[in-house]
């Protein structure tokens, strides 16, 4: 604490004490100490989110892969032979495994039919999936040895022919041998050759249920530890820079907030002691001040402006509210455009793109609403498609709306499929839900190229589509759960190969569910009907034909709902001036 008072201190000292440059270094010292922390937990959550992952893959690529072995080959006479040749082998002659003679010895085994197929089957699963090897040997207890049958390596540096062997740790051999079935068995060890490794597997057995081999499958931990190296390195340096940031935003914020109304208010009471001192009766003081700081200096300069009120307090106050009802009519004015404006609305959308056509639209039922539809070129052989409809109406729905947009979208553009993009969205959406809003989404991915459509559903209305010689009907897909109604949720997708000519329809409740004025909905039979009154047509008319449709149908009753639809046309390779009969190529 200074020994002086502020009114000794100097321009420097007062400074160096003020409330801004406190919270400075409090927020330095208070966000290093979080950072290290958060750090230190992030690491281990990464590595352990990391291996955990590696073990899965290699596991299931093991269980697989020992599962297609048992149906296309008996893999029993090959284990057999194996461990009698092995197990009649004296110390010295094991001692020669790897060598050129010893693997001449038994070099009779990779001719035979059942060893071929075996390698056939994991050159196809070690193609498909990054694990470093996979490999069909066994444990055997009383060498503590490994003994190789078959591998689908090609590379005679790091292949393993059958009989050779390596000697493995008793722990390890426990772990495979005493597996009882349940949850994922695997072993985590720095070797000698492969450094960190993991090697995962399950076990082949016979008819006896007696296990003759076991189907494992190696992948290197050495990414494990160069992306940890990574993730500190950036991770140290945004914490230094966001911590420098977040001090002088801080401090900035602490002297606007905190520091100038303290002083305002100080200067106010100056300024009004001296006037009344010199019989100046000005009343307008602590009312000019206008701090809203939302806190007790806010209450301070209230307290000290009720004195200074006069009887113009009521007229002041109307015009008060006169003026904040128009801020509120301009700033739902304002919302609306700025929804408005967040939604693709220029068309055509692609001029440059013949593979195409889409349309949408979208009206809501108040001045904003919580439907929303997106549409973009993750790249160029990839368009991307959403509708969505979020619970609710007015201002909340359409916040919450625009977070899910810009969530849904940030996950499509980095190239996942639909299934990821909703479980992620939906994640990252309960993470943060106090609200317990939720949204239901329709994502599709098309591939320009080749015209296939696949897709997510996440609560949403069935999607309704028109092969390329056909009509429009309904897709009953499989719905998941809605987005934000429950964490954990993962959902599936589905694929649809489209035909040049084919069209998807998408759209929310707000079309079925349109109420005329007794009560009657206007239903998916009569906007299919209003789709197949020209189903060739672009569609751009689509929508105007259904849209059509529904006011014919609700006239001059209110709309309850948001009404948004989106229509996707597939045209391939097709001329896109050409006339579109919709017929299959």
């Amino acid at each position: 604490m200074p020994k002086k008072s502020i009114r000794e201190m100097s321009n420097l000292e007062k400074k160096h004490y003020s409330l801004e440059a406190k919270t400075f270094r409090s927020t330095i010292m208070g966000a290093l100490i979080l950072g290290l922390a958060a750090l230190i937990i992030g690491l281990g959550i990464y590595t352990y989110t990391l291996v955990h992952q590696y073990i899965t893959e290699a596991f299931n690529l093991s269980k697989s892969a020992a599962a297609i072995l048992q149906e296309v080959v008996d893999v029993e006479p090959l284990a057999d032979g194996v461990m009698t040749d092995y197990h009649a082998m004296s110390d010295s002659e094991r001692e020669q495994t790897g060598t050129d003679a010893y693997r001449a010895r038994f070099s009779d085994y990779t001719k035979r039919e059942d060893y071929q197929k075996i390698r056939d089957v994991f050159d196809k699963f070690a193609n498909a999936v990054d694990v470093d090897d996979v490999y069909l040997a066994m444990y055997d207890r009383n060498t503590d040895a490994l003994v190789y049958m078959a591998d689908h390596d090609d590379d005679p540096e790091t292949c393993v022919y059958p009989l050779d062997w390596d000697a493995v740790s008793e722990k390890e051999i426990a772990k495979f041998l005493n597996w009882d079935g349940e949850g994922e068995v695997y072993h985590i060890e720095k070797t000698e050759n492969y450094g960190w490794l993991c090697t995962s597997g399950v076990p082949i057995k016979n008819d006896m249920g007696q296990t003759v081999a076991f189907v494992l499958s190696d992948i290197s931990l050495a990414n494990v530890a160069n992306g940890m190296k990574g993730f500190f390195g950036s991770y140290f340096l945004c914490m230094v820079i966001l911590v420098i940031i977040v001090a002088i935003l801080m401090a900035k914020h602490m002297k606007k907030t905190l520091a100038t109304p303290i002083n305002r208010v100080a200067q106010t009471a100056e300024e009004y002691v001296r006037d009344r001192r010199s019989g100046d009766k000005n009343t307008e003081h602590f009312a000019k001040l206008n701090i809203r700081t939302g806190d007790e200096i806010e209450n301070l300069s209230l307290i000290m402006a009720d004195m200074e009120r006069d009887l113009k307090e009521h007229e002041e106050n109307l015009t008060k509210v006169t003026a904040e009802k128009e801020r509120i009519s301009t700033e739902l004015s304002l919302a609306t455009r700025i929804q408005s404006a967040m939604l693709p609305s220029i068309y055509p959308a692609f001029p440059e793109r013949s593979e195409f056509d889409i349309y949408a639209s979208m009206d809501p039922a108040k001045e904003v609403g919580g439907d929303f539809y997106d549409f973009f070129l993750v790249d160029d052989d990839h368009l991307c498609t959403v509708i969505a409809d979020v619970s609710g109406k007015g201002i909340p729905a359409a916040l919450f709306m625009m977070a899910s947009r810009i969530i849904i979208a940030n996950n499509a553009k980095m190239g996942k499929s639909p299934a990821q993009i909703l479980t992620d969205t939906n994640a990252a959406i309960c993470a943060n839900n106090k609200e317990e809003m939720f949204v239901t989404v329709w994502v599709g991915i098309l591939e320009l190229s080749t015209g296939k459509l696949t897709a997510a559903n996440a609560g949403h209305e069935f999607p309704t589509l028109k092969p390329a010689n056909g009509k429009f009907m309904l897709y009953k897909d499989k719905h998941g759960f809605v987005i934000g109604g429950m964490d954990g949720i993962r959902y599936k997708e589905y694929e649809i190969q489209l035909q040049p000519g084919a069209k998807v329809f998408l759209y929310t409740d707000g079309v079925p569910e349109a109420t005329d004025a007794e009560g009657e909905l206007f239903g998916t039979e009569r906007m299919l009907d209003a789709l197949n009154g020209d189903p060739n047509a672009k569609p751009e008319l689509i929508l105007k034909n259904v849209r059509g449709a529904v006011d014919a149908f609700v006239k001059d009753a209110e709309q309850f709902d948001d009404l948004t639809m989106l229509c996707v046309e597939y045209r391939g390779n097709a001329d896109p001036d050409a006339d579109q009969t919709g017929a299959e190529t």
